[in-house]
């Protein structure tokens, strides 16, 4: 039995981790990034919150959503937004992975893993930290050498308000670590 429980708190910012079914590398594809950014503005309209950070990658997207004062309904926007996004790459002919029995009697699709993680943030240090983790995924990863090449970030958009230097997170600078987050989890 688990004991597992999602903490919620009422306007909170909370850190995402959505990965792929079996870690299937479809979510930087030009039609992916279209339907998953459909999803989220119609959820969005819906049941407002705020983007603070994201970066998308093949099998996995990390993300920081800010709920509206009081609100503490992320699971519902997270599953809205994961079974918009199923729909619309199975209706475009976007391959799935193999299903058991159990999964099938369930109607649950082989396209995004079942769950996602959730880490609230606690303060300013907790919320800096989870934000650099989420725009140096890429350089971690090995996809780049520095942060501004990788295109699917929210990276690019505080290089412009002055929050990073457009040379932050190079390895030129040396490898960033972040071992006092929990990532075993969130990859």
């Amino acid at each position: 039995m688990s004991h597992f429980r999602r903490a919620y708190v009422p306007g909170g910012s909370f850190f995402f981790t959505v990965v792929t079914e079996r870690r299937a590398p479809i979510l930087c594809t030009d039609t992916s990034r279209v339907f998953l950014r459909t999803a989220i503005r119609e959820c969005r309209q819906r049941w407002p919150f705020r983007i603070d950070a994201i970066v998308l990658l093949d099998n996995h997207l990390h993300a920081i959503l800010t709920m509206p004062e009081g609100d503490t309904r992320y699971s519902a926007r997270l599953g809205w937004i994961k079974k918009e996004f199923t729909k619309a790459y199975l209706a475009a002919g976007g391959n799935e992975q193999a299903r058991s029995d159990s999964r099938i009697r369930q109607r649950r699709r082989g396209v995004l893993q079942r769950r996602f993680w959730e880490h609230a943030l606690r303060d300013e240090e907790d919320y800096a930290r989870h934000f650099d983790y989420i725009h140096y995924n890429p350089v971690k990863h090995g996809h780049v050498e520095s942060v501004q090449d990788w295109p699917y970030s929210t990276f690019h958009r505080w290089v412009k308000q002055g929050v990073y230097p457009a040379d932050w997170g190079s390895k030129a600078h040396g490898i960033m670590e972040f071992d006092d987050l929990d990532t075993s989890a969130m990859e």
